[in-house]
């Protein structure tokens, strides 16, 4: 090899190819009118639409405040529009356009594909709830966060589980289309169960002990407890806390899992 060849030669490094895969992505995402009115509007007018629901709740018994239980609804709707939804559409479109299949025939290992994949929609939920975060602590009286430690160990979870179900809910997608059918029970089961539209404190404690298991709500109740609770622990005793971390990353280890054993790369025809 001559040296004039060699030093031409383009050395690629992991965190590089995931920064040329992300641009493109974000390129692409961009140019998606419909992706984007919903990852950005949708999780910004959703939780304000639910205010007066939530304010008729009684709060106060369960030392809640009405800031505080918009701004964990508001960080929740994020998390599954700006991330999970619109990642399985993504993944969705990018198997059956070929995309994922072309990739892989170059340098980008699976992770890596399905990462660089994932990490516009997820910076984008990030920049999201720090907004909302701001948003809803000067328009809405929200206090500062007592626990930050916890609430942003919380979104972090809940940022890399959104992308996990994603991947995996478009392992069962046929196309873009039916993707928004096959994304409804996650959708669904989160809204209303993890504690992202209504609060678990007023659940009967049977339902709220089983909502607890859900993949989202353990991120959702280090989010609360990092903004009404204080101390180390956020208002929770450490072997809650604890429990908390460690469901959400079984949740995301299985997830992972699945995803590495049920993801389709090939288009289903």
């Amino acid at each position: 090899m001559s040296a004039v060849t060699a030093s031409t030669m383009t050395v690629t490094t992991p965190a590089g190819r995931l920064g040329a895969l992300a641009r493109a992505e974000l390129t692409l995402l961009s140019r998606n009118k419909g992706a984007m009115v919903t990852a950005l509007f949708v999780p910004l007018a959703v939780p304000f639409s639910m205010r007066p629901a939530v304010e008729g709740l009684d709060l106060k018994a369960e030392g809640l405040t009405v800031g505080t239980v918009m701004l964990t609804a508001a960080i929740g709707f994020s998390l599954l529009f700006t991330v999970y939804s619109s990642l399985v559409s993504v993944y969705v479109a990018r198997r059956e356009e070929l995309v994922l299949k072309r990739l892989r025939t170059g340098e980008l290992g699976d992770h890596e594909i399905l990462t660089g994949a994932a990490l516009p929609a997820a910076t984008l939920g990030l920049l999201q709830s720090l907004l909302l975060a701001v948003g809803c602590t000067a328009l809405l009286d929200a206090p500062a966060p007592r626990a930050p430690h916890l609430a942003v160990l919380g979104l972090l979870l809940g940022l890399v589980l959104c992308a996990a179900l994603a991947a995996l809910t478009a392992s069962f997608s046929r196309t873009v289309e039916s993707a928004q059918v096959t994304a409804l029970p996650v959708l669904f089961v989160s809204m209303f169960g993890s504690g992202i539209a209504l609060p678990p404190e007023v659940l009967p404690d049977r339902v709220a002990s089983f909502c607890e298991l859900l993949p989202l709500s353990p991120a959702i109740r280090l989010l609360r407890a990092g903004w009404s609770g204080g101390g180390w622990s956020g208002g929770l005793s450490p072997y809650e806390a604890l429990g908390a971390v460690s469901t959400a990353v079984a949740w995301t280890v299985v997830a992972v899992f699945a995803v590495r054993r049920w993801f389709r790369w090939e288009p289903r025809r």
